[in-house]
């Protein structure tokens, strides 16, 4: 998997309002909390979007945009995004690409999609990786605490 320190490969990904999300128009600009989870409208990752869409304006007021990718289709994420009133956008990574790029591991003996948030500076450097299927909520706590942390350096 990447490591900390490395730089985020760059992608470039249609969301499920139909702009293109690009990795690299956001450098200089904002920091990125590169999300994947497993599935749309199951147990955990629900309740991770649903986290990550509650603090949502502490992600904006600490410099960051939240992105959300699953290899569920567009329309899939967009019933997901509307249904929970998610304000970031969420990716459709079909064929796994991104997944592969990204080294993210499958999780319970591989017959599942892994978990795992990336925290992407605005110079585009990995500065935190956090891998854990069960615990989905925390991904939004610890991702916060290191953007409080990088925010205050």
């Amino acid at each position: 998997m990447l490591q900390i320190g490395d730089q985020a490969p760059d992608f470039s990904l249609p969301t499920a309002s139909g702009d293109t999300f690009k990795l690299s128009d956001l450098r200089g600009q904002r920091s990125v909390v590169l999300y994947f989870y497993p599935r749309d409208n199951t147990p955990g990752c629900t309740t991770q979007a649903c986290s990550f869409r509650d603090e949502y304006q502490d992600f904006q007021d600490l410099g960051a945009e939240v992105v959300g990718v699953s290899s569920d289709s567009d329309a899939s994420h967009q019933q997901f995004a509307d249904k929970h009133r998610l304000p970031f956008p969420l990716l459709a990574d079909t064929d796994g690409k991104l997944r592969k790029i990204y080294e993210v591991p499958r999780a319970m003996l591989g017959l599942l999609p892994g978990r795992v948030t990336f925290v992407i500076d605005q110079q585009g450097v990995i500065q935190y990786i956090f891998n854990s299927l069960s615990n989905a909520a925390d991904h939004v706590s610890k991702t916060k605490e290191v953007l409080t942390k990088l925010a205050q350096s």
